[in-house]
């Protein structure tokens, strides 16, 4: 018997379109948000958001801008999304882990690493995954591993000086990108894999950090290609895609220590016995975690995961900081006066706690943060609670989101948000009711597990850096720094945020 007759294609195609036009009458005038102000197309399908993320390469931040001057604070930017740019509504989508938030299934393939924390969709799952690092990362443990990151930002300023021996110029974002690098490795498995030796600053790390973002939108719309591309041998895969063939050379070390790491066979080579502090891929193999937790494939996503997260993040922040102190001498010139309190000569140390202590550099590196934070919104849904703002009914299951741009340029809060202005954190009272929207690591149960370290490498790198060196930009305007897309951090005309420099001087010559 014959099945796809004319007839029946012909029925199937009257059903389906018949499907597409209820569900698209469901949508506009029966879904739960339909009261919820938006474009209609974002309301009938994902396809307009696909159009801005993956035709037009992360453009859709631009949309959302020009969605909420049209419509209000908060916008249906999706069939079950709105997003929401009140301050006040931040902290009930990120909220603290008594109240349960989910990460959207559409959300985990985004960086093609299911098994990491960062991908976990569940609220209990990512709760017990983060409960079993959380403390790696405190405040106590960052302070005791701060020389680990104090060596790595001594070497960064052998490698200036370098520079400006040779009267070379360098690209200081490939510089602070390699000193996180250095750090991060250090703490995932013990051992730096001497970035900051390299001549020129080698960048696996930043060019696996460029791969997975540059494909993060599109694999949000079609998950199978992430998936499809991890089970096809990277051997293979280097002779489909030649141009990949370092990059996938670099992941499969990373892979390989990744699970190295865990091994305490002490007859091992040396480099890859364990440290003397415990990594964190040891404390992710503790033998009281499930053996569930402790498989070849979470090793390998968490890798790629701390990576990420832990390298451009960071060095886009003290590029960023580099930029404006180099095209605004009175901060470089404020800030440095204010650290020969605690660095009397170009050459002196100091602790983070010292630093932290020190107002001007706490509001630069604040004032920092506040304006080169990732722009991606994070969705959440709310499993089992019924939200309201505005008098629009948010009911369990509705994705909900929120971006740090929109927060930090708040103009209630932050007056002439595009503008650097550190003065505005030295204001007292003022300043400490600001801190509450300073929403560069998220808050709530899933805000940055790392931003201690973050402020560890900010504080130590920014503070030796300016004490030590004049510098002048080169090759560098204002145009080069302007936000053109969104791959997740912030893109500019070139890539992520480059800066170009001369160090023109040691401070005290």
């Amino acid at each position: 018997m014959e099945l796809l007759t004319s007839d029946n294609a012909y029925l199937l195609g009257v059903g389906l379109l018949a499907y597409a036009v209820l569900r698209t009458l469901y949508r506009l005038y029966w879904h739960p948000l339909s009261r919820v102000p938006g474009p209609k197309l974002a309301a009938i399908s994902s396809l307009y958001e696909f159009y801005y993320q993956c035709i037009q390469h992360g453009r859709y931040h631009f949309q959302l801008v020009k969605m909420h001057k049209q419509y209000g604070p908060i916008v249906r930017v999706g069939p079950n999304e709105v997003h929401i740019i009140d301050p006040t509504f931040y902290e009930e989508i990120y909220s603290s882990s008594t109240r349960r938030r989910n990460k959207t299934p559409q959300y985990g393939p985004q960086f093609g690493m299911p098994e990491s924390m960062f991908a976990t969709i569940d609220h209990q799952h990512h709760h017990a995954r983060r409960a079993t690092i959380s403390h790696f990362f405190s405040k106590r443990s960052i302070q005791s591993l701060s020389p680990i990151t104090e060596r790595c930002v001594l070497k960064l300023m052998q490698r200036l000086q370098e520079f400006h021996d040779e009267d070379k110029v360098i690209r200081l974002d490939d510089a602070f990108a390699a000193m996180t690098s250095d750090v991060m490795t250090y703490y995932s498995y013990g051992a730096s894999q001497g970035f900051l030796e390299d001549p020129s600053f080698r960048s696996e790390i930043r060019t696996l950090v460029n791969e997975f973002a540059a494909t993060a939108h599109l694999n949000r719309f079609l998950p199978w290609m992430s998936m499809i591309l991890r089970r096809i041998p990277p051997r293979i895969l280097a002779i489909l895609q030649p141009g990949r063939a370092s990059t996938l050379d670099y992941l499969s070390s990373i892979h390989a220590l990744s699970t190295q790491s865990i091994d305490t066979d002490t007859t091992a080579p040396r480099e890859h016995k364990p440290a003397k502090h415990k990594t964190i891929f040891s404390q992710l193999a503790d033998p009281s975690i499930p053996a569930s937790e402790r498989t070849r494939g979470r090793f390998q996503d968490e890798a790629i995961q701390f990576l990420m997260a832990g390298t451009e993040t960071t060095s886009s922040a003290l590029t960023y900081a580099a930029y404006i102190l180099g095209s605004r001498k009175e901060f470089l010139e404020r800030l440095r006066e204010e650290l020969k309190t605690v660095l009397p000569t170009p050459t002196s140390t100091a602790s983070w706690t010292e630093l932290e202590k020190l107002p001007y550099l706490t509001a630069i590196i604040t004032e920092t943060l506040r304006l080169s934070a990732p722009v991606m919104r994070l969705p959440r849904v709310a499993p089992t609670e019924t939200l309201t703002y505005n008098g629009y009914e948010l009911p369990p299951g509705t994705t909900l989101s929120a971006s740090a741009y929109f927060i930090h340029r708040d103009p209630t809060l932050f007056p002439e948000g595009d503008t650097f202005n550190p003065d505005r954190w030295l204001q007292g009272e003022k300043s400490e009711h600001l801190k509450r929207y300073m929403v560069a690591f998220s808050k709530g149960s899933r805000a940055c597990v790392g931003i201690n370290l973050a402020y560890n490498e900010l504080y130590l790198a920014l503070a030796y850096f300016v004490r030590r060196f004049d510098f002048e930009l080169y090759d560098t305007t204002p145009e080069d720094m302007e936000l053109v897309a969104e791959t997740v951090l912030q893109v500019t005309r070139r890539g992520f945020p480059t800066v170009y420099a001369r160090i023109t001087g040691v401070v005290g010559e």
